[in-house]
């Protein structure tokens, strides 16, 4: 049950995140000092901010009412908050920079990142070898 909530906590999260920033890649200017200069800058952020986040919130949706992809959904966030939070925390530490977006990323990936290993851990080898967690 908890899976469940946090893959649809997930979702509610990357989708539409994803969507405004495919639709206003432009908003990433104020929050976070991100701006293309070119149309294949709008590109790649419309992609990477845009395309991969809902890409991996609808990988959630999916865990999310698949107990098959259940498994799947929660390693593929392990790894990804992993690189997320890694790196995240060691370029601020390194660049010193503590804005509000970067706290606030840092925070929620690290969050995740923990909770994702710690409720994979308590579930064990059997988890891994069931898909689903049947």
């Amino acid at each position: 049950m908890i899976a469940k909530v946090f893959l649809g906590l997930q979702a509610l999260l990357f989708i539409p995140y994803g969507i405004y920033c495919l639709v206003d890649p432009g908003m990433l200017s104020g929050s976070a000092g991100l701006t293309a200069t070119t149309i294949t800058g709008t590109i790649e952020i419309q992609t990477m901010y845009g395309g991969l986040q809902i890409a991996v919130g609808a990988l959630c949706l999916m865990g999310l009412f698949s107990k098959e992809l259940e498994f799947v959904a929660l390693h593929t966030l392990l790894f990804i908050f992993l690189g997320l939070a890694v790196v995240r925390v060691s370029l601020a530490l390194m660049h010193g920079d503590f804005s509000g977006y970067t706290v606030f990323a840092m925070s929620f990936e690290t969050l995740c990142l923990l909770f994702l290993g710690w409720y994979l851990l308590i579930r064990g080898p059997s988890y891994a070898s069931h898909p689903g967690g049947r």
